[in-house]
């Protein structure tokens, strides 16, 4: 969990810096490097920021993507948890 939520805050400050750097006019953070950020796990700080600094939020491909990996982490966590409490649950009664 504390990976997770360090992870997000990379990804926020990182989508955040990118902001800057457009503003000032200086060369940008890759959109591959932004994507691989969302897509490896901080989905949750890439929607933040672009909902607090307005950043890449009217292009339709970084909203797509973003929902498409929050659903898939949500459908990978929900298997998982699944899976290991059945599984717990049949360790258990087997005792």
């Amino acid at each position: 969990m504390f990976l997770f939520l360090i992870f997000n805050l990379i990804t926020f400050f990182v989508f955040g810096y990118d902001k800057y750097l457009a503003r000032t006019n200086r060369r940008r953070v890759s959109e591959k490097t932004l994507l691989n950020l969302t897509l490896f796990g901080g989905s949750v700080g890439a929607v933040f920021a672009q909902k607090i600094f307005r950043h890449k939020s009217k292009k339709y491909r970084y909203t797509f993507w973003i929902i498409l990996t929050i659903q898939l982490i949500l459908f990978e966590a929900i298997l998982f948890f699944t899976s290991n409490a059945s599984h717990a649950l049949q360790n258990f009664s087997l005792t």
